[in-house]
Formats: structure tokens, sequence, C-alpha cells
């Protein structure tokens, strides 16, 4: 009876902690000291939680912490929402990953594209956008062609955006990615391909069209086929149904009303919440899913979705071009890569998104910091930056068995 009452009481406590019920996780949660780390230290995160708030840097957040393949850490902060009216933030709501969406959606499928030999990352742009112009050199003529590991690289030498309402005047309101990559294409290059890193969402909202070009499908389509419901992350997606709204963490306010479930992106919002650069909605759950299928190489409980050496190959440095500090779609080594903080090492790679959201995985140690907050809420004023690595340094420095 008293082992009973000592296995419900477990139970039960793991539940408050983690505010669902198991069944609903992707594997049960554990105390840290099972996966090597040091519950104290961990609980700085509660500390710099309520420091953030107060300094009003973001409204609210979920953190979910993941070693050795088990949760360690899954809590929600603060208020999903200010305006019209403050509501609590839960541990299950969806949030606008923003650029998150490029490793997770857009990299990922352009990798599943080349295991199935349909592209090559050496392929020309213009093999698949003929309006892709190269690089003038001086005394106007065409420089080198950029290629697909260029666009996954940041290094095409587009410029890091395009004026959302002056496309909108040419193409229309809402755009179709189709239009949206012509106009993309023919913008002057600043540099030649390979020359420096430039993040720029017009690299990946190229890649969707060409996902579309090569596959038949949408990029949302094309991911939730491939990606998405094989590994069961069933809060993750483009343009959320009106039933999810209620759990939509709400963007910016524009014209009174808050983006609930609209992506804050100008560009993506453009194109009706389909973007290679920016629309996917997810979990701090289901992302956890994801990091641990790129853990494993792939596969997460069965289900493989890339092979090792894809993985592999965008999680490292491209080496020819080492100076770009990226891989297919994850960044390494970057002026991004903050988000890393200051003790995981250099073979950790992740990325962080404009609303607040941020992921970061190191396979060294095994670990993964889920970070997602609502920064952007309700005037786009929110300080992340230094959060972010402080984060991830509590996270780090847990760690006391390798």
């Amino acid at each position: 009876m008293r082992n009973r009452l000592k296995v419900f009481s477990i139970f039960l406590l793991l539940v408050l902690v983690t505010g669902t019920a198991l069944a609903e996780l992707p594997w049960p949660p554990s105390r840290p000291e099972e996966a090597g780390m040091d519950s104290g230290r961990l609980a700085a995160l509660d500390r710099l939680m309520a420091e953030s708030l107060n300094r009003h840097d973001f409204p609210g957040a979920v953190i979910l912490v993941t070693r050795q393949g088990k949760i360690v850490w899954r809590k929600a902060y603060g208020q999903s929402q200010l305006f019209p009216a403050a509501e609590p933030m839960k541990i299950d709501m969806l949030f606008d990953l923003a650029s998150v969406t490029k490793p997770v959606a857009t990299a990922t499928a352009i990798m599943i594209l080349v295991e199935q030999g349909k592209l090559r990352l050496w392929d020309r742009v213009s093999t698949y956008i003929p309006e892709f112009v190269s690089y003038i050199k001086e005394g106007g003529l065409p420089g080198e062609e950029a290629r697909l590991f260029h666009l996954l690289t940041h290094t095409s030498g587009l410029p890091p955006y395009t004026d959302p309402d002056e496309v909108a005047s040419k193409y229309g309101r809402p755009c179709s990615t189709e239009d949206l990559v012509r106009h993309i294409a023919t913008l002057r290059k600043e540099l030649p391909p390979g020359k420096k890193f430039v993040y720029s969402c017009l690299n990946y909202i190229t890649l969707a069209q060409i996902v579309k070009l090569v596959s038949g499908e949408n990029l949302a389509d094309f991911c939730q086929k491939n990606i998405f419901l094989p590994l069961k992350m069933k809060d993750t997606m483009f343009n959320p149904p009106p039933q999810l709204r209620p759990r939509c963490v709400p963007t910016e306010v524009i014209d009174g009303e808050p983006l609930r479930g609209i992506v804050h992106d100008p560009l993506a919002r453009l194109q009706g919440g389909i973007s290679g650069n920016a629309g996917l909605f997810s979990t701090a759950d289901d992302l956890a899913i994801f990091a641990q299928m790129m853990l494993n190489k792939g596969e997460f409980k069965g289900t493989r979705i890339l092979s090792p050496l894809a993985v592999e190959r965008m999680t490292e440095i491209f080496p020819l071009l080492n100076s770009s500090g990226r891989g297919f779609g994850w960044d390494l080594n970057t002026d991004y890569s903050t988000v890393r903080g200051d003790l995981f090492g250099y073979k950790s790679y992740g990325h962080s998104g404009y609303t607040g959201t941020s992921i970061w995985i190191d396979p060294e140690t095994q670990t993964v910091v889920i970070f997602l907050t609502n920064r952007v809420h309700p005037e786009d004023k929110g300080e992340i930056i230094a959060v972010r690595s402080k984060v991830a340094n509590i996270v780090a420095g847990s760690i006391i068995k390798k």
C-alpha cells in the first residue's frame, strides 16, 4: 500500500510540475539527476524568468529542456497575452516560430528531396528559377551563378529582405509564392555567391518555391506529409485552423488586433501564411520531438525522417563556405549564435526566431534547450538576446555528469 501511495505521489507531482497528464507528453519527464544534471542549478531558470518578466522583456515564456532523451524541465511562465486582456501562458500553447521555420520545415524538406534524388545542392538556382539573375561584376559582366547550397547558407548575395508593399503593388495581396520569388529573383545581388554570410529571408522563400516545383506540393503540405505527421507532431503546422486559435500565443497588435494564429512576418503574411522563411506554428513538446529526431541522427521512435548522413551535413559548417558559420538550415557559429550561450560546444547548433523563439541542440551532451517567448507582444519592443544566452548557460551549467 505504501509503495502504491509513493508511486501515485510521484505521478501527481510530475503532473503538477509539467501542467499536463503524462500521456500527452512525447515521453515521460524525469528528475534532472536521472540525466546527470543538478536540480538546484537548473532551478535558476525560475529566477531568470522572474527577473525577465519583471523587466517586461516579454509577457511570457515556455522552457523545455531535454537531456539524454529525458525531459528534465518543462514550464510555462507569465502571460500569453496582455492585450486586450491578460491571459496566462500555458505549456501546450502554439507559438509563431518565425525563422525557426527555416531549419525545421524548409531545410528539412530540401534535404528529404536530396535524399530522394530529386535535386542536388550543387544545382544552380536558375535551374528551377530561370529569372534568378547573377551578381553583376565590374564592367557589367555576369558573375558566377548561385547554387542551392548558397541559399541554404545565406551566401547567395541576396539582400536581407524586400518591401512587402512594393511586391503587393505589383502582384496583389495576397501574393503567390511564385510571383514573390519571381520578384526576388530579379533583385540586384549585393555580393558574389559564397563571398559573405548575409542573413536573408529571401533565400528561404526561394527554397520553398523550389520544394513546390520539385515535389508538386506547397511547403505546408510537403512538410505535413513527410515530417510532422510521421513524427506525430500534431500541433505543428502553417495557418492553424480556427479551432486552434485560442491556443495560439498572440504576437504584435496591428490595427488594434493582436495577430493570433496569423503569421507575424510581413512577407509570409503576404503569401497567405505559407512561406519558407516563417509561418510555422508549434509547441515546445512538438519541437522536443523534432530535436530528439535530430539527435537520433534522423529517427524518432522507429520513424526515420532523414538519413544519418543528411543530419551530419545539415549540422556542420559547410566546408566550401567556412566563413558562413552555417550548416544547411542550422546556425553554428555566426553573430546569431548567442542562443548557444557561453558553455555549449561548437558542434552544437540551433536557430532563433524574430518573435522570440529559439531552439538549441548539443549532440556532445545530448541536450536540447527550447525557449519560446512572445517578445513582440503587444508592441514589438521586447528584449530577448541576452536572456537566451543566460537560459543556455543555466542549462549547460547544470550538467554535472557527462
